[in-house]
């Protein structure tokens, strides 16, 4: 179940592409939580965005 979880994740990412990096980064800027987490996640992965494991501690962080 996990593993479907993360294909449909990777796969809604790749057809949203940037529209949908926008809007987390959007949340994740006027102070969500989860939206900071989830864009840490993103940054790690390269998932959506380039893989930048700085960027990710910065969101990570931000969400701790």
């Amino acid at each position: 179940m996990k593993l479907l979880i993360t294909t449909f994740f990777t796969l809604l990412l790749g057809f949203a592409g940037s529209s949908y990096v926008k809007w987390w980064r959007s949340a994740a800027e006027q102070g969500d939580v989860d939206a900071q987490y989830n864009l840490g996640i993103m940054y790690n992965n390269g998932q959506g965005v380039p893989e930048n494991k700085a960027e990710a501690v910065n969101w990570y962080r931000l969400a701790a």
